[in-house]
């Protein structure tokens, strides 16, 4: 397999774990994610030469990316966003200059592309972040060059990863999944043809403790199978669902054994905000970020009024009131929300590194968002899953990535259509 817009691992983490797959390379352009996944394939996957193939590199430059770069090794930049305005991420090309080419080459072909695209540009949240509903943002059309490698390569089949907002996503005018099927058709594979109905699948119900939904679009290579669509379909309706979980899995059993921290009040920074207690751990990065007083007080009062069964707070209106009142501004969304220790967590996103007021931990007496750790538990990451980088590199890397249960699942589901007999 090659993985494209791998970022940390989590989408590529599933599929070695499902045992089925090798990896060949990997291509990201975000530094602490390709330093991340790098040393994850080196210490868990004993892929001594990871380096090379995780290659930090910009996907748009395909001839490069194919064939190879000549300002290997120099120092990342950072990333220009739409706009112009310069991002504080580090990029490539940093590496060891081997293009795509080498790797397949070396492994006489591929079986499968995985991978998606940068889901902000179809999500609907950033559209109505965004003052022109993100049509002008470049990664509409990344997907594009995801095609590229597939026509290159052509593998039996791809998986493509991401949100729902891709099936109302228009930034053209033509809806995003009239011209991504269009693309995949015009190199000769076939995707289902009711992404809707079939495509959208909701994490928790595979073993992740997050109600998470996304898009699974699985391409196959239309002249290695009699029925493209016929098996399409009885993927997502009698393969796949076949490594479903009995049972959902809740916030509470995914990171109720790790150690509190309790807010220490009585010695505030000089900024005002508070620290927390630290604990020992198995485990990094559990450790909680600094909140105001303000903050630490609402936290308190509305997991609270959950533990004592009051639910005062119960509804977006009252949430929405509570932080006019608090904060002294208006939001067309409700901004609080605290986990419910027997249920699946909301959806862990990677805003999260900015704001945590909708992942409020459930005991009041910690009155704290949750820490990168709690989140990658959420995101059903192993505890020995490293994230290299800032904190808040950790939080958008865990808040981006495929959760790897839900990747092992879908992996193995994709294995047994490639290992079909009437598939050539």
């Amino acid at each position: 397999m090659i993985d494209l817009f791998a970022g940390c691992g989590g989408l590529e983490e599933g599929f070695l774990k499902s045992g089925k797959y090798e990896d060949i390379a990997a291509v990201e352009w975000l530094l602490p994610q390709v330093n991340t996944l790098r040393k994850r394939l080196k210490t868990k996957w004993k892929m001594e030469d990871a380096e090379e193939r995780v290659m930090c590199f910009d996907i748009r430059r395909e001839e490069e990316l194919f064939s190879g770069w000549e300002d290997a090794g120099t120092a990342p930049k950072s990333e220009i966003l739409p706009g112009g305005k310069k991002s504080r991420y580090k990029t490539g090309p940093y590496g060891s200059g081997k293009g795509l080419d080498y790797f397949v080459a070396q492994a006489g072909g591929i079986d499968i592309i995985i991978g998606g695209p940068p889901c902000q540009a179809y999500s609907v949240a950033g559209r109505v972040r965004d003052g022109n509903g993100m049509k002008d943002d470049y990664r509409n059309y990344l997907f594009e060059h995801y095609l590229s490698v597939v026509d290159r390569y052509q593998p039996k089949a791809f998986l493509f990863e991401n949100v729902p907002g891709l099936l109302s996503a228009i930034p053209d005018g033509t809806p995003i999944t009239d011209l991504i099927r269009a693309g995949f058709e015009s190199i000769g594979y076939e995707i289902v043809d009711d992404l809707k109905t079939y495509a959208k699948i909701d994490a928790s119900d595979y073993g992740v403790p997050q109600n998470r939904e996304r898009i699974i679009i699985l391409g196959v290579k239309k002249d290695r199978v009699k029925d493209p669509q016929a098996l399409l379909r009885e993927f997502y309706t009698e393969v796949l669902p076949r490594y479903k979980s009995p049972r959902k899995k809740s916030v509470g059993e995914a990171i109720g054994d790790l150690p509190a921290l309790y807010p220490i009040t009585d010695k505030p920074s000089p900024s005002g905000r508070i620290s927390y207690t630290k604990a020992e751990c198995r485990t990094t990065w559990h450790r909680a970020r600094k909140h105001s007083l303000r903050d630490i007080e609402i936290y308190k009062m509305l997991a609270e009024d959950i533990e004592t069964n009051r639910l005062e707070y119960a509804d977006s209106k009252a949430l929405s009131h509570l932080y006019e009142e608090r904060v002294g501004a208006k939001s067309p969304i409700h901004r609080y929300h605290v986990l419910r220790k027997g249920e699946p967590g909301t959806t862990i996103i990677s805003h999260l590194d900015r704001d945590g007021n909708r992942f409020i931990h459930y005991d009041s007496k910690q009155s704290r968002c949750i820490t990168p750790r709690e989140a990658a538990r959420i995101q059903s990451f192993d505890d020995d899953f490293d994230f290299l980088g800032t904190q808040t590199d950790a939080y958008i890397m865990i808040g981006n990535a495929v959760p790897p249960k839900l990747a092992e699942c879908v992996a193995s589901a994709v294995w047994e259509i490639l290992e079909r007999p009437d598939f050539t």
